[in-house]
């Protein structure tokens, strides 16, 4: 029989790291130089993932969740995600303006990101991201998911980075 759902040998999974975030969040701001150091920690071996969660309280962060999934969708997600998150205050004042200065300071197809907003394409995106998290218990941002363990950062920061280290450590052991 041959079945090409079954495979014989087994690849490697990669650990994840659900990061829920939200794009004007200082909190998440601050966690940026965490994500920085996993990210050249661990490389390739670990998942690193990003999960929108607007939070109500900034009007903006879910126009900007939304303009992040298009800069991934132009391949410049991670470089868009730390621009915007960099300017985390200057968003609240300037919303979209930014969003769009942004993607053609990283050399995106700006035009097409304000088409994305306008056209709402990548809503059901932000949407499932928000749900998921409310259903696992996110209240705030950021909140990090890796195997299987939630960590709350939008309290403290304090001791997070090594946590998330020693769970991936274990993972990849």
């Amino acid at each position: 029989m041959n079945d090409a759902t079954t495979s014989t040998t087994a690849r490697p999974v990669r650990p994840v790291l659900d990061v829920w975030c939200e794009l004007q969040c200082p909190d998440c701001q601050a966690a940026l130089e965490d994500l920085r150091a996993l990210r050249e920690r661990y490389g390739d071996r670990l998942d690193i993932r990003l999960r929108h969660f607007p939070l109500e309280k900034h009007k903006h962060a879910y126009v900007a969740a939304q303009a992040a999934e298009e800069a991934i969708e132009q391949g410049q997600g991670w470089p868009y995600i730390e621009a915007v998150l960099a300017r985390t205050e200057e968003l609240g004042k300037r919303g979209d303006k930014l969003l769009l200065e942004v993607a053609a300071e990283l050399g995106l197809d700006a035009e097409e990101l304000d088409t994305a907003l306008i056209d709402g394409r990548h809503l059901l995106i932000v949407d499932a991201d928000q749900a998921e998290g409310k259903a696992i218990g996110v209240s705030g941002t950021p909140t990090y998911v890796i195997g299987g363990e939630r960590l709350d950062g939008g309290k403290s920061q304090e001791g997070l980075r090594a946590r998330i280290e020693e769970i991936a450590d274990r993972l990849l052991a």
